[in-house]
């Protein structure tokens, strides 16, 4: 398979598991993987912070889950061009700590290198995902 197809398996996986399948994302990603989310682990966001390696990655997917349940995530569109792979869609997620909902348009970059991705960076909407994590003051 190429990894494109990879990638439309595992975000059908990931969504139709809402998000408790981490191990298809984990066997995509090569022992160097680098993941980084233009949240940057601020308040509310915690998870979000950047990654490098397996195990770093291993404890992303376990924070995202403990903060945030997933209620859809639509990967719409793929578009490849070398070693880069750019996807765009749309997910919502409820906050586990405010029960609030959040829904975001995404794009996701990926790279990949003899068929492992290397480097992650996520997109979404931070003023709605921060809002959604806001905790009454």
């Amino acid at each position: 398979m190429t990894n494109i197809e990879n990638l439309r398996t595992a975000y059908q996986a990931w969504h139709d598991t809402r998000g408790e399948n981490i191990d298809i994302w984990i066997s995509l990603m090569s022992e160097s993987i680098v993941m980084r989310s233009l949240a940057e682990g601020d308040t509310g966001m915690e998870f979000s912070l950047a990654r490098r390696g397996l195990s770093e990655a291993r404890r992303y997917f376990a924070e995202l889950r403990n903060q945030w349940e997933l209620i859809s995530f639509l990967a719409d569109e793929f578009f490849s061009q070398g070693d880069r792979i750019v996807v765009f869609g749309h997910g919502t997620w409820r906050s586990r700590a405010t029960g609030k909902n959040v829904e975001s348009p995404l794009a996701h970059f990926w790279r990949f290198c003899g068929g492992k991705a290397t480097e992650y960076f996520e997109f979404h909407d931070t003023v709605r995902a921060f809002t959604a994590a806001a905790l009454p003051s």
